[in-house]
């Protein structure tokens, strides 16, 4: 029987997998851009879009649940922001609270999250309006641009490191 990976190693296999669909998203566009919209292209970009909305959704997800282990009960990303801005770490809470309230909206479309991340915008979280005539993806969240996943992951593993040292 197999070993179960870390979150690390888990973190690690879903971004180097975003890595290479932010790749592919960036070609498709550029083909787009210079030949126009095709049926096939259009359609492998919503796959590979929402491929990687599922892959943020699961690591998040993923994160929350091996890590819930560090809270009594309750809602770990509220807890986890609190712990943080009390051990005066306020960049992780903030990037972690982030990336929370862009997997909500990822999940359960506009809310509370949605209008939290539309009222205070960040430059790590891309957000569509309502409505907007967005051809490929249907989603609130902007996951495609180089870097969020990165960005997701940069924040699960410190707070993941922060969480282990205590």
């Amino acid at each position: 029987m197999e070993a179960t990976q870390s979150v690390i190693e888990l973190v690690a296999d879903a971004q180097a997998k975003a890595k290479a669909s932010e790749q592919r998203v960036a070609e498709i566009e550029t083909l787009i851009a210079e030949q126009g919209t095709s049926e096939d292209a259009s359609e492998e970009l919503s796959e590979l879009l929402s491929g990687m909305e599922a892959a943020v959704v699961d690591i998040y997800s993923l994160f929350e649940s091996r890590m819930q282990r560090n809270f009594k009960r309750g809602p770990f990303s509220r807890k986890l922001k609190a712990l943080l801005m009390e051990a005066k770490n306020p960049d992780l809470a903030d990037r972690i609270h982030q990336y929370y309230l862009a997997v909500n909206v990822l999940k359960h479309g506009t809310g509370a999250s949605y209008r939290e991340l539309v009222a205070s915008p960040s430059s790590r979280i891309v957000t569509k309006p309502v409505g907007s005539d967005t051809e490929q993806s249907t989603s609130l969240i902007d996951v495609s641009g180089i870097g969020f996943f990165d960005g997701l992951a940069e924040a699960i593993l410190d707070a993941c490191a922060f969480l282990e040292k205590r």
